[in-house]
């Protein structure tokens, strides 16, 4: 596997599979960890860096984590691939954007990626489709057990496992969830469910993370909360009292607006697949607000000319660094507009 071979493959976070993925895209569980003896990053000299760097990499391609697990130096690759990985969920904006000692490793389907050297020294991160936490954990957990027969953590016997970040202080664990909740959008609702999100302390985020905008009413929800429990307790707090409320919430959204107001429904689902159809330049944020409604329509049964894989695919490969990567060559804003808009229509027309 190569990062150029990525564009050719799906993505775990957009395969749409699994439970509940009429409304949860995709589950991640992360661990923050850092090695023991070793300073924080924002302590570290360059050359400290380029040690904690070259002994994780090295760690990671023998701690045989899965069957294949590519490894990417981040500084070595250019902007366009950097961005292909963001766009891929497998790194941060803030991992993309250093030039310090840094990489990620990730496995062939992508539903295990590390990051080395982002705020932490470890982020292991495992995606999958839908609500799957139990395997997520469980899979989190394999792969720890086996990091930690090859190095050693910086833990405290009061505080658990010590982080860059306080609020990571304890499991060092973070679950969050991809969620498209597009009928608490057009109903007004969904600033009264961040409302209560934030009362039960939960953090709203954007399609890619920390300080990203919620664009084709993606948003990611994860818990803050990390001291004090263990990591099962925080996966089971999670999905039992804290998300099942927000996934009602969208899914009674649907039918109220299917009961009382199916036709504007229909006009944004319609409005919006002439759009596809018909416009010669597409920018990013219009296409994904496009998307987002047919993917809506789809799901209550208004849309019947297309598919769910059809509206990921769509989703994906209409990303700038993705479209990019398919024409081999950078682009600038307006003509990856007109591309955009180009491979969409031949894709609607190919349905």
């Amino acid at each position: 596997m190569k990062l150029a071979d990525l564009v050719q493959l799906p993505t775990e976070w957009l395969r749409g599979t699994g439970p509940m993925n009429d409304v949860v895209i995709s589950s991640r569980i992360r661990l923050a960890r850092n090695l023991a003896g070793m300073p924080f990053l924002t302590r570290c000299s360059d050359e400290q860096q380029r040690e904690i760097e070259t002994r994780l990499r090295n760690d990671i391609r023998q701690a045989h984590l899965a069957e294949e697990v590519l490894y990417v130096d981040i500084p070595s690759t250019d902007e366009l691939d950097r961005e292909l990985l963001v766009e891929r969920h497998l790194i941060s904006r803030q991992h993309a954007e250093g030039d310090e000692p840094r990489g990620v490793a990730f496995s062939s389907n992508e539903g295990l990626a590390i990051m080395v050297n982002e705020e932490d020294h470890l982020r292991v991160q495992v995606l999958r489709s839908g609500l799957e936490l139990d395997g997520a954990i469980d899979e989190i957990a394999r792969v720890e057990a086996l990091l930690e027969d090859r190095m050693t953590f910086a833990f405290h016997r009061r505080y658990g496992y010590l982080t860059a970040c306080p609020t990571n202080v304890g499991t060092g664990l973070r679950i969050s969830v991809m969620l498209h909740l597009p009928a608490l959008k057009m109903t007004g609702e969904i600033e009264k469910v961040f409302r209560a999100a934030r009362d039960m302390r939960l953090a709203i985020r954007g399609l890619y993370g920390e300080g990203t905008e919620a664009t084709g009413d993606f948003f990611q929800i994860s818990n803050q909360t990390t001291l004090g429990k263990d990591e099962k307790q925080i996966v089971e707090d999670f999905r039992t009292e804290m998300l099942p409320n927000i996934i009602d919430y969208e899914r009674k959204a649907r039918q109220v607006m299917l009961a009382e107001r199916d036709i504007d429904i229909d006009d944004k689902v319609d409005r919006a697949l002439a759009v596809l159809h018909a416009a010669k330049l597409i920018n990013s944020e219009e296409m994904m607000y496009l998307l987002s409604l047919v993917r809506l329509g789809v799901w209550v049964n208004r849309c019947d000319e297309m598919d769910i894989p059809t509206v990921n695919k769509l989703f994906l490969l209409t990303q700038p660094a993705h479209l990019q990567k398919m024409h081999k060559r950078v682009m600038e804003p307006r003509e990856r507009a007109q591309a955009r808009a180009t491979y969409i229509r031949e894709c609607l027309e190919a349905t």
